[in-house]
């Protein structure tokens, strides 16, 4: 048997051992595989977008593909952290350290090769189904076919073969350092119980209450300013958090004898303090990872839905159509187009006349008017006496304008000056300051305007399905200073955000999906371990129940500890960005954090039941 073939045989003898390193790296390929037949699709390279876009869509897909390196490189130190006893044994029956390197090597790119070739053929399977995603998050007119993607093919073929190939030589070198002996006892050397430091641990507390604190008072451009070094206080505090808080916890539990001779908490305590020194770092490279994932797809989603929230506030209706000259022939425009759409529509119009109040030009309308409008829109309708002054601020909208207002004065032409006495909130009359409402009356008594705007709104009640063709027409015979079309404004927004969208979601998934396969490389590794000591504890009457019980709460601990920090960080994170753009977030990150812990939930049965059958197995 040739020596090639003898790595080729080891691999395809040691299906379980070579199960997690390869699907984790054939997943990772199918990922940039389906990045890779988005991008280079025709129906979006072959687009109108902008030069920044493709620019963008170049820089996600460089991100993915250095994410990859190192998740794969991370994998197979992993990997080979599991194969110390059996390379010790080849080396004392006569292998020499050279073979033992280009053995790995050749492993290693046969594993590459066929994950590979796995992960693009799972991506040219799934590929419909990433077209039809992207065709609806992208809000895209024409359909993404299906198509044969040769470049992409070429490319994620060439560019994972020669990543494996520097990975596996990188790797395969690394055992120069590894002496015989330690490699024999692999595993069994003693770690050494890990012991907190005080001052370390004070620290950590101390530095995520000083970060969180930060993060959640400051508002406005400030929250921009304070980024930087609170995430850096909130690294180190996470780092710290692992290596010092997390061991002196536990040393603490053990102390506690009500809780560490309960059932089989010794064993679990025990089990925990050991490994703490190794679970540390990936405990704080899985949470980094983690807050990062949550943190990108929920800003991405809050700043969407403060963008399209944003535009549904400010424009409560479905056209509207301003102007200081004629208009007659534009609003017969506007609603032979609605007629010829099929559409259903109610009209309103006004003359929105402005004055020069203080030192600013301010818009001032009749209790009639703006009845007119409140009802128009749905609101309650106003009472304005004579002599009375009404300041209106937009709802929604914090214009900062209104306590000046309500120090302003309005001169009429009997020389009598009125006082406004009340603010109210309304979307009746559009605005981009805070504006008066008189009587009508004390309308009728205004001095001469500065201005005066024909402003007309329509709301359409029947036809909304094709309100978007509508106003594609319409705003290619009228100036967009003049038109506007709620709608057609947010779907243009969600096309172009669409694309950015998208692509985050990509890179967040890859980012989540990359922590949780951390967390499965870290269990695995300690699998031969695990079964040897608890098939040593069994012949002492464990029974099968309390295994499982030790089990379950042992795998638990190492998938939700870094999870539930980095649920936190996220959650503090969001709230800052909602303070940010002074608006409340907490639905979409509910939405978003709720969904990755379903996730990681799922994950975890699924990989407790088969670590727990692994386990028992030897029993």
């Amino acid at each position: 048997m040739t020596f090639r073939r003898f790595a080729f045989n080891n691999v395809i003898r040691n299906k379980r051992m070579y199960a997690a390193y390869f699907l984790s790296s054939m997943f990772t390929v199918m990922v940039f595989f389906t990045f890779a037949i988005f991008a280079f699709h025709p129906g979006v390279s072959g687009s109108d977008m902008n030069s920044s876009v493709q620019q963008g869509m170049e820089i996600a897909g460089g991100i993915i593909y250095v994410f990859s390196f190192f998740f794969i490189l991370y994998s197979m130190s992993s990997f080979l952290g599991t194969r110390k006893k059996e390379l010790g044994l080849l080396m004392m029956q006569g292998m020499s350290v050279r073979q033992v390197r280009l053995m790995i090597f050749m492993e290693n790119m046969v594993i590459g090769f066929f994950a590979t070739l796995g992960g693009i053929i799972l991506g040219l399977i799934f590929s419909k189904v990433i077209l039809l995603i992207a065709e609806n998050v992208l809000v895209l007119e024409d359909a993404l076919n299906f198509y044969l993607p040769i470049q992409a093919v070429i490319i994620t073929f060439l560019s994972f073969i020669l990543l494996f190939f520097f990975i596996s030589l990188f790797v395969s070198y690394i055992l120069r350092s590894r002496k015989l002996i330690d490699l024999i006892k692999g595993n069994k050397k003693s770690k050494g119980e890990p012991k907190a430091n005080i001052f370390l641990t004070i620290a950590a507390v101390i530095l995520i209450g000083v970060g969180y604190t930060a993060a959640l008072i400051v508002e406005g451009a400030v929250v921009i300013v304070a980024m930087l070094p609170v995430v850096i206080v909130v690294i180190i505090a996470t780092y710290l958090l692992f290596t010092q808080l997390s061991v002196y916890i536990i040393r603490r539990l053990k102390k506690n004898n009500n809780i560490f001779w309960r059932k089989t908490n010794m064993i679990l305590f025990s089990d925990l303090s050991f490994r703490m020194k190794d679970n540390a770092r990936t405990f704080f490279m899985v949470a980094i990872i983690s807050t990062v994932a949550f943190c990108a797809i929920g800003t991405l989603f809050g700043f969407q839905t403060f963008l399209t929230e944003g535009l549904k506030n400010n424009n409560p209706y479905t056209f509207d159509y301003k102007t200081v000259e004629q208009d007659k022939e534009d609003v017969a425009f506007i609603n032979e187009t609605i007629k010829e759409e099929k559409m259903e529509a109610k009209h309103e119009q006004t003359k929105l006349s402005y004055y020069e109040i203080g030192q600013d030009v301010i818009l001032i309308a009749s209790e009639s008017d703006f009845n007119r409008f409140a009802a128009f829109l749905g609101e309650d309708t106003i009472d304005v006496g004579n002599g009375q002054v009404k300041v209106v601020e937009f709802t929604g909208n914090e214009f900062g304008q209104t306590e000046e207002l309500l120090n302003q004065p309005i001169k009429l032409n009997s020389g009598t000056s009125l006082i406004p006495d009340e603010v109210i909130y309304s979307k009746a009359l559009p605005a981009t300051d805070s504006y008066y409402v008189v009587s009508d009356k004390d309308f009728e008594e205004l001095q001469a305007p500065l201005s005066v705007d024909s402003y007309h709104a329509w709301q359409v009640t029947e036809g909304q399905e094709n309100i978007i063709a509508a106003s594609k027409k319409i705003e290619e015979v009228l100036p967009p200073y003049q038109f506007y079309a709620k709608d057609y404004s947010i779907y243009q927004l969600n096309k172009e955000y669409g694309l950015v969208l998208f692509v985050g979601l990509f890179i967040g998934i890859v980012f989540f999906v990359s922590a949780g396969s951390f967390l499965y490389f870290r269990l695995y590794a300690d699998l031969d371990e695990d079964k040897q000591k608890f098939r040593s504890i069994a012949k002492m009457g464990l029974t099968e129940k309390e295994l499982k019980n030790v089990l379950t709460r042992q795998t638990a601990i190492l998938f939700f500890t870094p999870i539930l920090v980095a649920l936190i960080h996220g959650a503090v994170a969001l709230t800052s960005l909602s303070h940010f753009f002074y608006y409340d977030l907490t639905k979409i990150s509910t939405a978003v954090l709720g969904v990755f812990t379903f996730i990681q939930i799922i994950y975890f049965s699924i990989v407790r039941y088969f670590y727990t059958k692994q386990v028992k197995s030897v029993l």
